[in-house]
This record gives structure tokens, C-alpha cells and sequence, in this order.
């Protein structure tokens, strides 16, 4: 049991998840935006909320008080899109690798009004609830949700690594495009700097025996 805590433990520490969670202000009229770096087929879940600054939790907030949401990726595409909610969730699973971005704007309001969210963004391993899946499975034994846990987490690092992989590929073969770039601007360089010492060469041979100076 230590020991499978302890592998669990060390997994942990090589796998970073992707995860948000914070509290934000934003004046009325003003926009805030929070992006995400996602790889394709990783799965996500949003939640948001605007804190009620009413001492009365259960009134109701007025629509000053209320939020445009948008989400999208860096393509365009649109996950979610609400207008005038207090709070909300959004679910979907990337289909292409960039940055996603999330969007809550406040209503234009005079006077000034300030309102706080907050906002929680999990990403791959983080987007498992393991307390509810114990819960919910009425698991008595904790020695098989930490097998499950540490099992979707090995299968994350197992992505993890391909999706690196992937983009040491590409950066290297951005770097091999720069490279042949360079040399060929060099080559062109050099030949447009011969040329041009060879037309002043030239011009200067022709001067000199014009003028019978040679």
C-alpha cells in the first residue's frame, strides 16, 4: 500500500497536469481572457461562477452582475458560447493542438461596477474526480483507486511523451528549414557580392583605358 502511494507519488511529480483554478475581478465593459495549451484528443471541463456580494447568498443578481462567456480555439472554433449567466460549465474534448482560450466580458454599466469570478479549468488527468469515482463505485478498498489513478496517469505520461516527441520533431525541423534558409541567403549574398565587385571592376578597367590611364 506505502508503496504503491509512493509510485503514485513520483508519477505525480514527472506529470504536471494541466489545471486553473483562480479568482479574478473584471470592471463593467472590460474583458478577460484565460488560455489554455491543449493537445488534440485531451479531454477539459470549465466551471465558473460570479461571487454573489450580496450578504443575502440566495437573492438573485441583477443582470449587471451577469457574464458574456466564449470559448474558442486558436482556430476559431466555438465550444461554448452564453450570455447574461452567473454560472456555468463548459465539457468538450480537443480535436486539434493549440491554445484555447476562454472569454468572460461584463455588461456595459454606469456607475462602475467590479465583479469576481471563479473560475476552475482542468485538463487531462486533473479532469478525473477520483473522490467521486470512489464514491460512486463504492469502493472500500483505497488500494484500487490508487491502481486506477495511477493507471490513467502512466496512460497520460504515455501521451504526454508522444505529443513531446511530436513537437521536438517539428521544432527540429523548423530549425533544419531555417538553416537551409540561411545558407541559401548567404549563397545569394555572396553572389550578388561577387557580381557587384565584378561590375566595379569592370566599370573601373574601362574608365582607366578610356582615359588611357592604363
Amino acid at each position: 500500500m506505502m508503496m504503491i502511494g509512493w509510485m503514485v507519488l513520483v508519477v505525480g511529480v514527472l506529470l504536471v497536469p494541466s489545471s486553473q483554478s483562480l479568482r479574478f475581478d473584471i470592471q463593467s465593459g472590460k474583458i478577460k481572457c484565460i488560455s489554455e495549451d491543449m493537445k488534440s484528443n485531451s479531454m477539459t471541463v470549465g466551471k465558473y461562477q460570479v461571487i454573489n456580494p450580496n450578504q443575502d447568498r440566495h437573492q438573485l443578481l441583477p443582470d449587471s452582475h451577469k457574464l458574456n462567456v466564449k470559448v474558442t480555439s486558436s482556430h476559431g472554433h466555438i465550444f461554448q458560447w452564453a450570455e447574461k449567466v452567473e454560472k456555468g460549465q463548459f465539457v468538450f474534448t480537443a480535436m486539434e493542438q493549440g491554445n484555447y482560450m476562454a472569454c468572460f466580458s461584463a455588461p456595459e454599466h454606469w456607475p462602475l461596477i467590479t465583479l469576481t469570478i471563479d473560475f476552475d479549468w482542468r485538463t487531462g488527468v486533473q479532469f478525473k474526480d477520483w473522490f467521486n469515482v470512489a464514491k460512486k463505485g463504492h469502493v472500500d478498498q483505497a488500494m484500487k483507486v490508487e491502481l486506477e489513478q495511477l493507471y490513467h496517469t502512466i496512460n497520460s505520461i504515455h501521451h504526454e511523451m508522444f505529443y513531446f516527441r511530436a513537437r521536438e520533431k517539428e521544432m527540429q525541423q523548423l530549425n533544419q528549414e531555417t538553416i537551409s534558409k540561411m545558407m541559401w541567403l548567404s549563397f545569394v549574398s555572396l553572389c550578388f557580392g561577387f557580381s557587384v565587385a565584378g561590375l566595379q571592376f569592370w566599370y573601373l578597367k574601362s574608365f582607366f583605358q578610356e582615359n588611357k590611364l592604363i
